[in-house]
C-alpha cells in the first residue's frame, strides 16, 4: 500500500536528519529545517502544491555541490534514488528534482532554465536563510570552514563573475555580502518573502556599517 505524504514527509525528515549528520553547519539539518519552516509559512499564502513543497525544501541540499567537487548531479540523484525507494509518483519526483537543480543562486549571469510557484517558494524561503543574522552567522561559518579571510580592503568584490568563476571563488568573506547576500532582497519572488528580506537587508547593511567602523578603528 502507498504511503501517505504524511508518513513520506515524516520519513523525509528522518532520511536527511541521518544524511547530514556532522555536515558543515551553515548547511546542516538546521538549515533544512528554517528553510522547510518558512517555505510552509510562504506557501500559505501561494496557490502550490504543499507536498512538493515540503519535499522541495527538505531535500533541496541532501548533497551541495559544493560539498562534492562542485558536482551538481549528486544531490539530483540522491534525492531520487530516496524517493523511488518510498514510490513517490514519478512526475512528483521530476518536478522535485527540477527544484533541487534550479534553486542554487549561481553566479554570474547564469539564467533559471526551469520554475514554478513550488521553485518560487522554496527559493524565497532558501534565499531567506541567508541574509539577516542568520545569514550572516551563516557565511562567517562557511568562511571559516574554507579558511578564508574575513577581509581584505585591497580585494575587491567582483560582481561579473562567471558561474566557474563565483564556485571556485577564495575571495575574503565580507565580499561574499556584496557577490551574493546583498543581492537576494531584489530576486525574492514571493510578496512574503520580499517583506521578509527588506527586514533581514537592513540588518545586514547595519552589520557592514559597525564591521568597517570597527576594522578602521572608528568610535
Amino acid at each position: 500500500m502507498r504511503m501517505t505524504e504524511d508518513q513520506v514527509i515524516n520519513k523525509t525528515i528522518d532520511f536527511v536528519k541521518n544524511t547530514l549528520k556532522g555536515a558543515e553547519g551553515g548547511h546542516d539539518w538546521f538549515h533544512i529545517e528554517r528553510v522547510y519552516n518558512n517555505a510552509k509559512l510562504i506557501a500559505k499564502d501561494e496557490n502550490v502544491d504543499h507536498f512538493i513543497v515540503s519535499l522541495g525544501a527538505l531535500l533541496h541540499d541532501i548533497a551541495d555541490s559544493k560539498f562534492h567537487n562542485g558536482d551538481e548531479t549528486v544531490g539530483p540523484k540522491v534525492a531520487s534514488d530516496f524517493l523511488e525507494s518510498l514510490e513517490v509518483e514519478k512526475d512528483i519526483i521530476d518536478h522535485v528534482i527540477l527544484i533541487i537543480e534550479n534553486i542554487s543562486f549561481k553566479g554570474g549571469n547564469t539564467i533559471q532554465k526551469f520554475t514554478s510557484p513550488e521553485l518560487d517558494v522554496i527559493q524565497d524561503a532558501d534565499r531567506l536563510d541567508a541574509i539577516g543574522a542568520i545569514g550572516i552567522a551563516r557565511c562567517f561559518n562557511y568562511g571559516g570552514f574554507k579558511n578564508r579571510a574575513l577581509y581584505d580592503p585591497a580585494i575587491l568584490p567582483n560582481l561579473n563573475m562567471t558561474k566557474e568563476a563565483y564556485k571556485n571563488s577564495t575571495a575574503p568573506t565580507i565580499n561574499h555580502f556584496y557577490e551574493k547576500l546583498l543581492l537576494l532582497k531584489d530576486r525574492m519572488n514571493t510578496d512574503a518573502g520580499k517583506r521578509i528580506a527588506e527586514d533581514r537587508h537592513l540588518f545586514m547593511e547595519t552589520f557592514l556599517k559597525q564591521f568597517y567602523k570597527e576594522w578602521e578603528g572608528r568610535h
